[in-house]
């Protein structure tokens, strides 16, 4: 397991610095090859900044780290970027009654039990 696929990576900027890491770039080679402003980077990459709101713009960032469309690493840098810019990803949002099981998600991560029924709805969810 590389450490880009460990669990342990839990920001979109650790994230990013370790997919450049296993491209074999340095931040300064990364930033010339692809032409990013070094400070930018850094100041993601830091957790100082978030990355783009523009998806387009994500997908540059994602295309020049060698990520390929649709898989889970791509996934992971999507889901990532949305969650330090506060929002949800937009494939979740689409999803026919998603909304209605966000509560419970909200009250499990704040640590609330949740019944037994209720727990079983979610793995249901998240499942289909």
């Amino acid at each position: 397991m590389t450490k880009s696929q460990d669990t342990n990576i839990e920001t979109f900027g650790e994230f990013f610095r370790q997919k450049r890491i296993d491209s074999g770039f340095t931040l300064r080679s990364f930033c010339e090859r692809f032409g990013f402003d070094p400070a930018f980077i850094s100041r993601i990459e830091r957790g100082l900044l978030t990355p783009y709101g523009d998806k387009e713009k994500l997908k540059g960032l994602a295309k020049a780290l060698k990520l390929n469309e649709g898989s889970e690493e791509w996934v992971t840098f999507f889901d990532l970027a949305f969650l330090s810019n506060g929002k949800i990803p937009t494939d979740i949002l689409q999803k026919k009654n998603a909304m209605q099981y966000f509560p419970l998600l909200f009250r499990t991560a704040r640590g609330q039990r949740l019944s037994k029924e209720k727990l079983q709805e979610l793995v249901d969810l998240i499942n289909k």
